[in-house]
């Protein structure tokens, strides 16, 4: 195992993270539910294997991750460094970031947490948060009481589609670590999304440490076809391997934060991570061109202003049109049928192009001029 210097901190950590968000399910009463003994397996062997780094949060797997978490490091949390994230959508008032704090502590069985982070916040919602809850007050004396190590926060662009969109997203982390309050920031990067490379590279000219999630796209880049290594003449055995060191290769990333699922995914990334080389200037500059062709390719067909929203009948034409162009321009056609299946779950509202009564409403609306209910008819037969 690879390990850095986490910014400023002090701490020495690997550079593959356990990400506590997917762990294996299996059924129970006829319901998902966290398979909890292989889960324990995992995060114990990651650890066996030179992962140092888990992170959780309050609300992962209906609050069991934490559970789970605290389970599986018994007799070995001392060598290791445990993040988890206050949950500033449940808290209202004074008092409520020490309860939450509270449980969270009781649930991983622990005395102290190493990195906590302000889960998914934006500037405006942490100065509000901070003005009626006493957020960060609170969060200064859990640390003068040895309760927390050091203050963090995680930050979840608007973007989950991009090849380089800086702007908007990287001002608003800018605005965020100008407040000289946090050590360290957790947000997405990937081959897919360089959205917050802007942002990562000025917390770290502060001495903040940079751990990235999603550094495979939640499994979109585990999808890409296995020749895009070979067209751009980078040696990787396989796309995720590719993924993850393209992430690497950014000087402003400590930590690549996996969210694994299964003991052959765990095995996958520490052996990608432990032999990792950084990819070339040359090989970067490839990814980075073929991206942005992709991009462009992409906009041709939708470029996801949402104008033609709301449907007058739920149908979520953004997230369809966005599935239908991970295979039209990347090939990522696994997950891109997974993901549409998933619309209309609590985690993607909307209807999938099935429910599409081509009234028309939409293409009115569209500035491109998007043929809209025709290729709601393309994209459903490609995503079913």
């Amino acid at each position: 195992m690879q390990y850095t210097d986490f910014g400023g901190t002090g701490a020495r950590v690997s550079r593959l993270g356990f990400g506590c968000m997917r762990l294996p399910m299996t059924e129970a009463g006829g319901k998902p539910v966290v398979d909890e003994d292989e889960a324990v397996a995992m995060i114990r062997k990651a650890a066996g294997l030179g992962v140092n780094y888990f992170d959780t949060a309050y609300p992962y797997h209906e609050g069991m991750s934490e559970v789970i978490l605290g389970r599986a490091i018994k007799g070995i949390r001392d060598k290791l460094y445990i993040s988890t994230k206050s949950p500033g959508f449940i808290i209202k008032k004074p008092g409520e970031y020490r309860r939450i704090l509270e449980e969270q502590l009781k649930r991983l069985d622990i005395s102290y947490i190493d990195f906590y982070h302000f889960h998914s916040i934006d500037y405006d919602t942490f100065i509000r948060l901070e003005k009626e809850a006493d957020w960060y007050r609170a969060a200064l004396a859990a640390k003068a009481e040895g309760l927390i190590r050091h203050i963090s926060f995680s930050f979840h662009t608007s973007s989950s589609f991009s090849a380089d969109k800086t702007g908007a997203e990287s001002l608003e982390m800018i605005k965020l670590i100008d407040l000289g309050l946090f050590e360290t920031l957790l947000c997405q990067y990937n081959v897919l999304d360089l959205t917050n490379a802007e942002g990562m590279e000025y917390a770290r000219r502060k001495g903040m440490g940079v751990a990235v999630m999603g550094p495979l796209g939640g499994g979109r880049v585990s999808g890409l076809p296995r020749d895009v290594a070979d067209k751009l003449g980078i040696k990787s055995a396989a796309s995720a391997e590719l993924g993850l060191r393209f992430v690497a290769s950014n000087p402003n990333v400590d930590i690549l934060l996996s969210g694994m699922s299964s003991m052959a995914q765990l095995l996958e990334n520490v052996e990608y991570v432990s032999r990792l080389e950084p990819l070339t200037a040359a090989e970067q500059e490839g990814i980075k061109l073929m991206m942005d062709e992709n991009k462009r390719l992409s906009e041709l067909y939708c470029t996801g202003c949402n104008y033609c929203m709301p449907c007058p009948f739920g149908v979520n034409i953004p997230a369809v049109f966005q599935n239908a162009n991970y295979i039209k321009v990347y090939g990522i056609t696994e997950y891109a049928r997974k993901s549409y299946a998933e619309i209309g779950n609590a985690w993607v509202p909307g209807k999938r192009a099935d429910a599409c009564t081509e009234c028309g409403v939409c293409e009115k609306k569209c500035p491109q001029h998007i043929q809209i209910r025709g290729q709601l008819k393309e994209a459903h037969e490609l995503l079913k």
